[in-house]
């Protein structure tokens, strides 16, 4: 869809067109699902987790004023909502770790060994570090954006991720800190 479509599409949502909402879901569901299972690393929660962002929008909808606006909110939703969870699971002493392919394609050929283990090395971060290099690296957004979506400033997202680079660095193994990091 076009941004002028998703526009048109979200002005339909809030006058309660239903299938113009699912429209938005659709269009949306990838990008919500990929921030929460990169935090969560559980493909179940993730979804649960992504159903329960789109519930909030839907009761939430007057209050978007773009299609830019929405996608903000969809990914500040989605990123509190994991940070809330894998709090809820470190209190529980549960952590999945699932080996699920992961649902976003990348262009270079990855090693999934090394994947596997950088995957987990990011689920032992603390869960704000854990955000930010989520965000960054996963869905590819700049410090600045990282900052809106978080509501923290720029220089906290830069230390959060410097200091969640170094932990990742530190106990990675040496041949696959040099590969990927």
């Amino acid at each position: 869809m076009t941004e002028h479509e998703i526009g048109e599409a979200l002005a339909a949502a809030i006058h309660g067109d239903r299938d113009a909402f699912a429209h938005l879901v659709r269009e949306h569901q990838a990008m919500v699902f990929s921030v929460a299972y990169h935090f969560l690393h559980d493909a179940s929660k993730a979804e649960d987790l992504a159903q329960e962002t789109f519930l909030h929008l839907f009761r939430n909808l007057p209050s978007i004023e773009s299609p830019a606006h929405l996608v903000y909110w969809l990914r500040r939703v989605a990123t509190h909502r994991s940070i809330d969870e894998s709090r809820r699971l470190r209190h529980s002493g549960t952590v999945a770790l699932d080996a699920v392919a992961e649902p976003a394609s990348h262009d270079r050929p990855r090693d999934p060994f090394l994947s596997e283990a950088l995957e987990k090395l990011v689920a032992t971060l603390p869960g704000p570090q854990r955000a930010v290099v989520v965000l960054r690296y996963q869905e590819d957004m700049e410090p600045t954006e990282i900052a809106e979506v978080l509501g923290v400033p720029v220089n906290t997202v830069k230390s959060r991720l410097h200091r969640g680079l170094e932990f990742l660095r530190k106990k990675m193994p040496g041949p696959a800190r040099r590969a990927c990091l």
